[in-house]
This record gives structure tokens, sequence and C-alpha cells, in this order.
């Protein structure tokens, strides 16, 4: 069973930085592909950013240029830099590791991580 462990979310000023954490248990982070997905209030969740087994990434629009997804293999962790924040970023995050296997996607995901810019 995959289980996922995000850290770093906090409170932070507009134009700030926080790195979030996704400890992954077991040696997936090079098998799955890995992502992180935002939800906020009254809104459906969404793609922010992803990185595939082979290292390709990709990234929501809103984030390009500000945001930036990166894994280390060793630690089983995947991390999003996010520099440049704004109001509109705040959102519980949660990490997510997916699969497809015989025509199926499997997706697990972690408990999340609140990030709120405010001033």
């Amino acid at each position: 069973q995959v289980q996922l462990v995000e850290s770093g979310g906090n409170l932070v000023q507009p134009g700030g930085s926080l790195k979030l954490s996704c400890a992954a248990s077991g040696n997936i982070v090079t098998i799955y592909t890995m992502g992180w997905y935002r939800q906020a209030p009254g809104k459906q969740r969404e793609l922010v950013a992803s990185i595939t087994s082979d290292g390709s990434t990709n990234y929501a629009d809103s984030v390009k240029g500000r945001f930036a997804i990166s894994r280390d293999n060793a630690k089983n962790t995947v991390y999003l830099q996010m520099n440049s924040l704004k109001p509109e970023d705040t959102a519980v995050y949660y990490c997510n590791a997916n699969r497809w296997r015989f025509g199926l996607r499997a997706d697990y995901w972690g408990q999340g991580t609140q990030v709120t810019v405010s001033s």
C-alpha cells in the first residue's frame, strides 16, 4: 500500500516562497507519476505540477515560471518549490502518486497540507 505524507504548508505573505514535501512509502517516486494537486474552498481539485518516472514535468499555466517540482530518489520524496506566491494560490495541497497498470489507473493521495497566502 502506497502512503504519502505531505508537509511544509504555512501562512505566507504575497510574493513569498514555500517548499512542500511529500514523503512516500517504498521506492515509488521513480516508478509512479508523482504530482501535486490543490483544492481551494468551493473549487474543484486541480493539477498543479507532475513529474513522470522518466523525469518529465508538467505544470498548470497558472504556476508556470513560479513553481518547480522535483524529487529525491534516495529519500523517496517529492518537492514543490513555490515562489512569488499569490493569494489565489491559497488552497489545500495534496500529493498524488498514480500509475497505469492493465488499463486501469491507480491513484494514491496524501492527507493534504494547507497553504495560505495573505498579508
